[in-house]
């Protein structure tokens, strides 16, 4: 029977934040990535990792993904062979009717298909989603017409398509229309939709009159499924309607359910908290690993070669980087946004403090806001014995740096999952994280507890203040002079298995249950 508008009820069950491990024999299923982001085509942050790496790993499952991805200029640079598949048809948006084609190539040195919906007009542009600052004023009508495009390829090219796998706020209404627009039109009155969100805070938010572009009735326009404080919301659209929802680390799921990380969703996830599933990303090992990376000389692969891979990737890259060569001073690297998200704020004021002393030398690798690119570069030019900057993005010396420092900083005020913390675990390089979201989950503090069971991966702290972080990097330097203490510490972090196919396995199982829900929401 059609489906109903009413919001799913909040029992008394507990909420699931991790799943099992697939079992023997699961299901294979026929899955369609809707994402605006996934790597080697494109890319602003951890959502084109996640939908360039998560697919291979499903199909090595033995799932059938595919990947939908709009045709950005970008796609194009990739180096990757993309050709025309003749379809062309027309997307209804508003009043008007917009011309479609679809693009198609291959995740590299695999099977899965990748299909780009073409339209110059909205995706022809410089950016993804806006520039100098400024979101594009017409993004809502791009992805009504990405979503709906989307919906339009998978008859067009025949897909047997069985669950949508939606990824952030750019592929939010597909869930609305399948249960709307679309609930009663076959193929696509028997599909599910799971939904996951990469960063809350990115929401999708639009005038309300926008709601006529989209084609779907004025009556979902409610405080409980697409409004938002009068506005159009595609992120609440979609955890009113998805299936199933998830994000990418359990803590992240727990931390989003109350302010301030809940963003103004607090009431709609809470409707939701039985359909919603925390699943750590995994970390791309063909990618980030010492063993076979090509950026960095010597490799090193286990507790042995650590010692004098490390030293000697040290060694070059303080060289590279313009610091003194110095074995046994800490080397603490950060890379990434430079923003007060990732907490840039607190490292430039321990930065500040411990320049005039022994404790360390520091690497930065990124851009962001200029308040930082002034402040860091100032701390470079005035100590730069002890503290090295690159304003730029540089996907070698970030290998370089990975493979060469101590320790990697990340003080975040919060962190959905996090990945260059995985990467350091793999290269030996011990991270030091504030106790938030993925960070939570993936580092384990080395209390006298975890130090003495072999358990410690690293340092955390949980007060978002310099101090905290100044004494945190200060206890982390002390051990690192003991070089039995900090060996076992590398040794176990390097052990760790953060790889994509245990995340793929647990996606499986999601998977599982998404369809299970969806099946019995029709009967109901």
């Amino acid at each position: 029977m059609p489906w109903s508008v009413s919001l799913p009820k909040f029992g008394n069950a507990a909420t699931i934040f991790e799943l099992q491990q697939l079992p023997e024999g699961g299901m294979s299923v026929n899955i369609l990535f809707a994402t605006a982001e996934a790597v080697p085509f494109c890319k602003t942050g951890g959502l084109g990792d996640v939908c360039g790496s998560l697919p291979l790993e499903l199909y090595k499952l033995g799932h059938r993904p595919v990947v939908a991805l709009p045709a950005f200029r970008q796609i194009y640079e990739a180096g990757l062979p993309i050709v025309s598949t003749g379809v062309h048809f027309e997307i209804p948006i508003g009043q008007k009717r917009v011309d479609c084609g679809i693009l198609e190539s291959n995740l590299p040195d695999s099977a899965v298909p990748v299909y780009f919906v073409q339209n110059d007009y909205y995706f022809d542009r410089p950016q993804f989603y806006g520039e100098r600052g400024e979101d594009y004023q017409d993004n809502c009508e791009r992805f009504v017409f990405y979503c709906r495009a989307v919906l339009e390829l998978i008859t067009q090219l025949d897909l047997e398509t069985e669950l949508i796998h939606c990824h952030d706020w750019c592929a939010g209404l597909l869930p609305v229309y399948l249960k709307t627009v679309f609930n009663e039109t076959a193929p696509y009155d028997q599909m599910a939709a799971l939904y996951t969100i990469h960063n809350l805070a990115y929401q999708g938010n639009f005038w309300h009159w926008d709601m006529a572009l989209t084609g779907i009735d004025w009556k979902y326009f409610n405080w409980q499924q697409m409004e938002f404080y009068g506005n159009l919301n595609f992120m609440k659209t979609a955890i009113s309607f998805a299936d199933t929802i998830s994000t990418v680390s359990p803590t992240y799921a727990k931390e989003i359910l109350r302010p301030p990380l809940s963003c103004g969703m607090e009431g709609a996830l809470e409707h939701r908290r039985e359909d919603l599933f925390g699943i750590i990303n995994g970390a791309d090992y063909d990618q980030w690993n010492p063993a076979i990376d090509p950026f960095i000389e010597p490799n090193y692969y286990d507790a042995e070669s650590f010692v004098t891979g490390k030293r000697a990737c040290k060694s070059a890259v303080q060289q590279e980087v313009g610091l003194p060569v110095d074995p046994e001073i800490p080397l603490i690297a950060a890379i990434g946004r430079l923003a007060d998200q990732k907490g840039f704020d607190l490292i430039s004021r321990v930065m500040q403090q411990w320049a005039e002393g022994e404790h360390a030398q520091w690497v930065i690798l990124g851009t962001g806001d200029s308040k930082y690119h002034q402040v860091l570069s100032q701390l470079a030019a005035k100590y730069p014995h002890r503290i090295a900057v690159r304003l730029e993005f540089s996907n070698e010396l970030a290998h370089r740096i990975e493979a060469g420092a101590d320790m990697f900083v990340m003080p975040s005020q919060y962190e959905p999952c996090g990945l260059n913390q995985l990467y350091s675990l793999k290269y030996g390089t011990v991270p030091i994280v504030r106790a938030t979201g993925g960070l939570a989950d993936t580092v384990v503090n080395a209390t006298a507890e975890n130090l003495a069971l072999g358990r410690a991966t690293g340092f955390s702290f949980s007060e978002y203040t310099a101090l905290a972080l100044g004494e945190t990097l200060f206890r982390a330097c002390e051990l690192f002079a003991d070089k039995a203490v900090w060996n076992r510490i590398v040794t176990t972090g390097m052990k760790q298995d953060w790889s994509w196919n245990a995340s793929a396995q647990k996606y499986s199982e999601l998977y599982e249950q998404t369809l299970s829900r969806a099946r019995q929401g029709a009967l109901s």
